[in-house]
């Protein structure tokens, strides 16, 4: 990891080959249509009320420090994302998705993942929640309960530039997790669960058991 000069604007991108192609093709081909910033890399610790300068002060150090470089893994980057409430929200919304941890124990076994959100009238109920498996060779990541009228995803979207980079992104507000075969051993991936309105996520650990074979 990097980290960016930030006495100058930066806006450092990764994009993928379909990015680049779009890029490429200059006009209005390439349009950021979505966008989501976060605050992972700052220490609020740092903010000093004792500073001796005064108010100006009190955030001098957070405001120097080094910003870090962008990061292709959806699951380490942006895992903090700022947000817009109403001015009388006194709570910060929480994702739930009740059990944190899904046994398949064998394959074609299926779980039912299905957010809500605390502390927020309203919740999601517009735009859902985006979930991101992080291994497609372990199972298969589908939308039970589909969003209206959205330019989200609601078929697997492999994150990256081909299936090699294994995680699949699907947004809605339901969502099944099913089960791929496993010869060798049992294996485990991570399924995070994003809110695209209030903000937040939820982290579930996937764990598909190794095929048994009879024997006669």
């Amino acid at each position: 990891m990097g980290y960016l000069d930030n006495s100058s604007v930066t806006v450092d991108a990764i994009l993928t080959l379909k990015g680049r192609e779009l890029l490429a093709r200059g006009g209005n081909a390439f349009s950021i249509t979505q966008f989501a910033v976060g605050d992972d890399e700052i220490d609020y610790s740092l903010w000093n009320p004792d500073h001796p300068l005064g108010t100006s002060y009190y955030g001098t150090i957070i405001e120097n420090m080094p910003v870090t470089e962008a990061v292709p893994d959806e699951t380490q980057a942006l895992k903090y994302k700022l947000i817009t409430l109403p001015k009388q929200t006194t709570n910060i919304p929480v994702v739930n998705v009740g059990n944190t941890s899904i046994t398949l124990n064998a394959p074609g076994d299926s779980a039912v993942i299905a957010p809500n959100t605390s502390n927020f009238q309203g919740g999601n109920a517009n735009l859902g929640y985006t979930a991101i498996l992080s291994d497609s060779t372990v199972a298969d990541l589908q939308v039970t309960r589909a969003l209206q009228n959205s330019v989200l995803p609601t078929t697997p979207r492999f994150i990256g530039d081909n299936e090699d980079a294994q995680s699949i992104a699907v947004a809605g507000f339901e969502f099944r997790v099913i089960g791929k075969t496993q010869m060798i051993e049992d294996k485990i991936a991570t399924v995070t669960i994003i809110a695209n309105e209030t903000g937040g996520s939820v982290t579930l650990t996937v764990t598909v058991k190794k095929a048994t074979t009879a024997t006669l």
